[in-house]
């Protein structure tokens, strides 16, 4: 079942007859004089977004054209291996740098009832090593998602947190295995702890592939090798998979040679990622806005409505109402993307 809420014209503007439809259905839907889908697993549309290349925001079924950016498409095809025609321009389009993750990108569209609809996608507004944040513009309709839109998700500033994980780094000299997803926080690891010691990094088949494709497409550089179980000697930092943590050989392999494990995620603000983990530390990186830097976008975006989708939809939709906007979840009930988005 999909959620459907009409954005209608402000009478004050040409077009007022017009009215623009944003829908959940799989993906997001934005239904001007065209259909625009954004990051669906097989709906086709008129024009079909694909907002980052994380697998939650990819399709399954290729559409003839898609509309990312070049690193997103060599990402989608070097995760996937789809072989698809990409775009980076479409008139009354823009993409914005999201800041979520390399190639990460916002979608503004200028509808036919001359307002603009502005799609976030995951994004983050910090800036993060070689990732700048995301830099919110005006628009009427804002969809946003609100993956920790609750008030007890605050990250500590950027800096300060990047100084103390290098700092832990530093002052440990046991094997280390550090989880992220392999596209995002994996790379910003590497980079932290290149920063903070000169041990060699080795990295999961997964990361390197990735590491490729945005080595191939940026200026990003990686410092690290594949990673052979049989091969090590006890002074790496090991970068692996989130999905990897409780994968028996991965603790076995922790226990065998006396090494800790680190999780990185924003849901480390509180204890129990790290016991859900099995992590022996954790810190709260992460590539989604907190709390209020997504109350801080929506003040600076300033639109009329607000769509709100993804984690606290609900709770953040409530808290927007409080402070006098009109604000209302796009998703009740409904995974048509993955629970809590992607990182």
């Amino acid at each position: 079942m999909s959620r459907t809420v009409s954005a209608s014209s402000n009478p004050s503007r040409p077009n007022s007859n017009s009215t623009t439809v944003i829908r959940l259905r799989d993906g997001i839907h934005i239904e001007t004089d065209r259909t625009i889908v954004a990051d669906a697993r097989s709906a086709v549309g008129d024009v079909n977004v694909v907002s980052h290349a994380h697998a939650d925001h990819t399709f399954r079924t290729t559409p003839e054209t898609v509309l990312c950016s070049a690193e997103t498409a060599a990402l989608v095809r070097a995760r996937t291996g789809a072989e698809f025609e990409y775009t980076d321009t479409v008139p009354g389009i823009e993409l914005l740098p999201a800041g979520h993750v390399v190639g990460s990108r916002a979608t503004l569209v200028a509808g036919e009832d001359d307002r603009r609809y502005l799609y976030t996608g995951d994004f983050s507004t910090r800036d993060r090593q070689y990732l700048d944040g995301f830099d919110p513009v005006p628009a009427d309709v804002l969809v946003m998602e609100t993956t920790y839109g609750d008030p007890q998700y605050r990250f500590p500033p950027q800096e300060e947190l990047e100084g103390e994980i290098c700092d832990w780094l530093a002052d440990h000299d046991e094997p280390l295995f550090l989880f992220g997803y392999s596209l995002g926080r994996a790379g910003k690891l590497q980079h932290l702890a290149r920063r903070a010691t000169n041990r060699p990094i080795v990295v999961s088949d997964a990361i390197r592939n990735v590491n490729e494709a945005i080595e191939a497409t940026t200026d990003i550089i990686f410092d690290a090798e594949p990673f052979d179980v049989n091969r090590l000697s006890g002074d790496e930092i090991v970068v692996l998979p989130s999905n990897r943590s409780r994968t028996d050989w991965v603790r076995d392999l922790v226990e065998r040679v006396g090494g800790s494990m680190v999780g990185f995620s924003g849901w480390a603000v509180t204890n129990s990622y790290r016991y859900r983990g099995g992590y022996d530390t954790t810190f709260p990186l992460s590539d989604h806005c907190d709390f209020d830097e997504l109350v801080s976008t929506v003040e600076a975006v300033d639109p009329e409505i607000v769509y709100t989708q993804h984690g606290f939809a609900d709770e953040f939709a409530g808290h927007l109402q409080k402070h006098g906007y009109d604000a209302r979840p796009l998703m009740r009930h409904q995974r048509s993307l993955l629970d809590f988005g992607s990182e």
